[in-house]
């Protein structure tokens, strides 16, 4: 009874929260997303049943998909007719694929307990060569114990995230049952090298990809010790947060230092203060608004081929079935940026998303595990550009005194603009080892005035009360573009963990 109690108040609380979301979105009287970004979706063979956990994109333009039960499918006709797709088996027996990737020749794939590279030395378009690729982490059997990419970065190294251990190890035949080694960490090998320890303070890793600079980015799940999901800047020496890779500080080979006793009930900005070596995420996705559960992360490096967002990131969500979009920059040397809205309602719940060869993006789905959205358990979309411009926020930078929004179309500069029809809250969560976090220590922020640029594509937003550390969530009224459009999407949330130093 009490263990179909626990699961009724997840349910409940599950459900709860996926209404709230749809009253939100429900009278946003906004055009639909179809006009500008055409779904469609692959009809797959009953048997196959494709959870797709990786996604590359091989230079003939196939498209390569692991899947969950340990293969790799070759999608060889991924622009042509969705109802008719032409699937062949190139690699089987793995473990637990959770990513792939395109590099120098051959596929990678990260199984449980290693980075396999998997090679078609013969051309018959079937793997005939596994090798490891790079090992070094461990494993006791625990059904969390994931492992996920690899990517590559702008130097070439290669990188993964592993999954901590949650719930009980699993005591199997000639295991040590030790700590299994570096759980919750982000790892990286360089080219000839051996796989090293890079950060800590990880969860749930799914998501992990690169920008177009060729930096390492990672979303993580809301769970202990994370109030909401974030987008995390890999690098070395960096704690993230959560507890449980804090023993492997301990090794000398760790570049982490021990940040000794964690603080309970604390905000995310004074955990900050108080924790060495910290580090706060670039992007919070804000719970519910956002997503509930980030997962994988894509660049848009496709030459305008997708629209107006070239050089953005794609992030989706498993729980809300959709995918988020993000801008970044550089403030003071640290990444931080915000996150929009792009598209909602796919058919199931999203792993991960890459690019095809015409500027199209590839999305593969499977809810296995998880309740989600959609009205499938997995499959695999297709998200095209029409051509069409959606009038939306394009980028929405920090300045020293506020924020300054591009639009990518220029607004009707004739309508008169003021700071009634900008909405500005800051708030943070609190880092605690309890699951998630409300929003907390919400402030306005106050828009004291607003300066539209000549040409209409921009404005400028100056405001009292910016406070570094914090989400700023952003709302806008019905604005009008200069052909007479309205915003796709009225929201914005930008993390503010620096302001701008004045010249």
């Amino acid at each position: 009874m009490v263990i179909q109690i626990s699961h009724l108040r997840l349910i409940v609380a599950w459900a709860c929260a996926v209404l709230a979301f749809v009253r939100a979105h429900a009278s946003d009287g906004v055009a639909p997303t179809d006009a500008f970004y055409k779904r469609s979706s692959y009809t797959l063979p009953p048997e196959l049943k494709l959870e797709a956990s990786g996604i590359a994109v091989l230079p003939d333009g196939r498209a390569a998909i692991a899947i969950r039960k340990g293969e790799v499918w070759l999608l060889n006709n991924p622009t042509g007719d969705p109802a008719k797709p032409d699937l062949t088996l190139f690699a089987g027996g793995l473990h637990e694929p959770l990513g792939l990737t395109w590099h120098e020749g051959a596929l990678y794939t990260t199984q449980r307990s290693e980075v396999t590279r998997l090679e078609d030395r013969n051309g018959d378009g079937v793997a005939d060569r596994y090798s490891t690729a790079a090992k070094g982490w461990g494993i006791s059997g625990n059904y969390h114990e994931y492992a996920y990419g690899p990517v590559f970065d702008g130097d070439g190294n290669l990188w993964v995230t592993l999954n901590v251990t949650i719930g009980t190890k699993l005591n199997l035949p000639g295991n040590r049952m030790g700590d299994p080694l570096w759980r919750g960490w982000a790892m990286r090998q360089k080219p000839g090298g051996k796989l090293e320890p890079m950060a800590a303070g990880l969860r749930s890793p799914f998501g992990i990809g690169v920008n177009a600079e060729g930096d390492v980015f990672a979303t993580d799940q809301q769970g202990n010790w994370w109030g909401t999901c974030p987008l995390l800047h890999l690098r070395e020496g960096k704690f993230f947060g959560h507890a449980d890779s804090i023993r492997d500080t301990r090794r000398p080979e760790s570049p982490v230092r021990d940040p000794g006793e964690l603080p309970q009930d604390v905000t995310m900005v004074r955990a900050a203060e108080q924790i060495p070596g910290f580090a706060l995420p670039a992007v919070w996705f804000p719970y519910v608004k956002m997503g509930q559960s980030a997962t994988g992360i894509v660049c848009d490096q496709t030459g305008g081929a997708f629209g107006p967002f070239g050089g953005q990131l794609f992030v989706g969500d498993f729980t809300m079935a959709l995918i988020n979009r993000v801008f970044l920059e550089k403030v003071n040397g640290e990444y931080q940026g915000a996150c929009f809205p792009f598209v909602r309602g796919l058919q199931s719940a999203v792993l991960q998303m890459a690019f095809l060869a015409d500027g199209s993006m590839l999305v593969g789905e499977s809810n296995r595990g998880w309740n989600s959205l959609g009205t499938r358990s997995y499959g695999l979309e297709r998200v095209a550009w029409t051509g069409r411009t959606p009038f939306e926020i394009l980028r929405m930078e920090a300045q020293t005194d506020g924020f300054l929004l591009t639009f990518t179309e220029p607004l009707d500069v004739t309508r008169p603009l003021g700071p009634e029809s900008f909405t500005l809250t800051s708030y943070t969560y609190l880092y605690h080892a309890k699951y998630g976090s409300p929003e907390t220590d919400t402030q306005k922020v106050e828009v004291i005035s607003v300066e539209v640029a000549p040409s209409g594509r921009s404005v400028r937003l100056i405001c009292t009360g910016l406070r570094p550390g914090y989400v700023h969530e952003l709302r806008l009224g019905p604005l009008q573009a200069k052909d007479g459009s309205t915003l796709l999407h009225r929201e914005a949330y930008y993390t503010l963990n620096q302001i701008p130093r004045r010249d």
